[in-house]
């Protein structure tokens, strides 16, 4: 790819990131939390804000040279403290609809290997406390926002190691534009057409009410239990000013939420799981009613079991997601090591929170409330991959008939 081919392609992307993505009005703050190496992109980005009429562009920056020193060398308790000031300015322009969230993504799969998987168990529950608040206000959609990723040496290294390294940065930035759209002449249109196909799904799933999913496959036979006016989302969404935002830059999933104490059985995982700088693969969860009983893992046990602990929810289901296995992510063949990528390759389920939008007026509920109605609540919101093309996926309806939503990976309606 060209500097000018390049140049243009990274135009697109943040035109679409802004537009599309977080779909930023007039008079709003944008802030996005970027990677060092994304900078000429956040400038694309905040160009485009400006022009828009964004009354700020607030950049977070992050580097993984830093990140890794700091888990080597700061003392333990620089992993129980966060910066109350920047959670509190979050929570505030999320609270209120001022800001609208670009999360920068360029994920380094091996960053964090050979760190004891404690430390990054409890950075990682620190954070999520602090920003409790303001996460919640995300997934209650009061805030818009949006994910994307852009290519570094070591992810692309890791996603092609055959190929030499220049040929592999540039492999994977073709890739991020193909999975994104923009490599075609109008990837905002492109959008607006695949969101209404994923809707056409939505409206399907949400029409049938479902009891209960069944899903078999090799290594994994779980049946899941929904609650009552559950509701199925995925492609745009609107947020609670009724503005639309596509939350995933790529996205090719439907998604709804189990009910947190009716799910048994076994289920395996089958791609990696990039988690805070550390892979978890091969591993497989037992369930008895909503919760994790058992697990074994051939690599990340330790890392998994730290995940596991973060509180009683992380232990139960707050996602299931639907992806066909012929789908474009998946048709590539590859493993990105990037949960952005491999869960719209792949069906998957996150442990831990699940999202109020995803059962009739759950936005308006107390905890207490979203617990009565099988509504998982918990720090931690990690998928996971367990999609293949050998996965079958039933509905079970009110009347306890069984019909057939997966056949062979793929939709059977």
């Amino acid at each position: 790819m060209n500097t000018d081919s390049m140049d243009h392609n990274l135009s697109k992307y943040a035109e679409l990131a802004v537009r599309v993505g977080v779909n930023l009005q007039k008079g709003q703050t944008l802030v996005v939390n970027a990677p060092i190496q994304a900078v000429e992109l956040v400038r694309k980005i905040a160009k485009i804000a400006y022009e828009i009429g964004a009354k700020n562009v607030h950049v977070e920056w992050n580097d993984d040279d830093l990140t890794a020193l700091k888990y080597k060398l700061a003392p333990d308790e620089a992993f129980t403290e966060y910066p109350m000031w920047r959670a509190q300015g979050m929570e505030q322009w999320s609270s209120t609809g001022e800001g609208a969230f670009l999360t920068i993504l360029s994920p380094n799969p091996d960053l964090l290997k050979d760190i004891d998987p404690k430390r990054v168990a409890t950075a990682t529950k620190t954070a999520s406390t602090a920003l409790q608040k303001h996460r919640a206000n995300s997934m209650s959609y009061r805030a818009r926002w949006c994910l994307i990723s852009v290519a570094n040496e070591a992810w692309a290294a890791k996603v092609f190691p055959s190929l030499p390294l220049e040929e592999a940065v540039e492999q994977l930035w073709a890739f991020v534009f193909k999975a994104t759209r923009v490599d075609l002449g109008d990837p905002i249109q492109a959008w607006n057409d695949h969101n209404d196909e994923l809707h056409r799904k939505v409206n399907y799933l949400n029409a049938k009410q479902y009891r209960k999913l069944i899903y078999t496959a090799p290594g994994t036979n779980l049946t899941i239990g929904l609650p009552d006016k559950h509701v199925w989302l995925g492609g745009s969404k609107p947020a609670q000013d009724e503005v639309p935002f596509n939350p995933n830059m790529p996205t090719e999933e439907v998604f709804t939420m189990p009910h947190k104490d009716e799910i048994d059985g076994v289920v395996r995982s089958t791609k990696p799981l990039n988690y805070g700088g550390t892979v978890i693969d091969n591993f497989s969860l037992t369930f008895e009613k909503g919760r994790v009983t058992g697990m074994t893992a051939e690599q990340g046990e330790e890392t998994l079991q730290h995940l596991l602990d973060t509180d009683e929810g992380a232990r139960r289901l707050g996602e299931v997601a639907l992806v066909p296995f012929h789908s474009p992510i998946s048709d590539s063949n590859l493993i990105f090591f990037n949960t952005l990528f491999d869960e719209n390759a792949s069906n998957h389920l996150a442990l831990g929170q699940a999202y109020p939008t995803n059962i009739e007026g759950g936005t308006g509920m107390s905890k207490e409330e979203l617990a009565e109605h099988g509504v998982n609540t918990s720090l931690t919101h990690v998928d996971f991959m367990v999609g293949s093309a050998e996965m079958d996926i039933d509905g079970v309806t009110a009347d306890g008939r069984n019909e057939p939503i997966f056949r062979n990976g793929n939709w059977a309606f």
